[in-house]
């Protein structure tokens, strides 16, 4: 299960350090001692309190959506849905959700699980998950 510091947590939720540490200390986020001294966040504990933040965070603006073809998306998985043949991948980019359908056969080789972190890459209609 991979684990976050703090430093990786703020940049994957959008925000500074300092308030990745100030959520662990008032028990919003739950964080743990890796050895002596450094302090991190399991992966999934991270998945459900960044899905649980953005929540109506951000809704859809009405209109043309601005975008770009060089669009990135650096985020965690909060949730990988399995079929036979196809996945869905939800990854949340601080406060941005992205839903991507791909193969079950990619997210099995790419390794792809709650909490790992991806970069979620969108080009005209295709979103494309790449691993770290």
């Amino acid at each position: 299960m991979p684990s976050y510091s703090i430093g990786q947590a703020a940049r994957l939720l959008g925000v500074s350090s300092e308030t990745v540490r100030r959520w662990a200390d008032s028990g919003r986020l739950r964080m743990d001692r890796e050895g002596l001294r450094n302090r991190a966040i399991d992966g999934v504990s991270l998945a459900a309190f960044a899905r649980e933040r953005a929540a109506g965070m951000h809704p859809l603006r009405e209109g043309p959506a601005v975008t770009s073809v060089r669009n990135a998306f650096p985020g965690i998985v909060t949730r990988v849905t399995l079929d036979d043949v196809a996945a869905q991948v939800e990854v949340q980019s601080g406060p941005h959700r992205i839903v991507s359908l791909v193969t079950r056969e990619s997210v099995e080789e790419l390794g792809i699980e709650v909490g790992a972190t991806v970069t979620a890459r969108v080009k005209s209609t295709d979103v494309h998950i790449d691993t770290a």
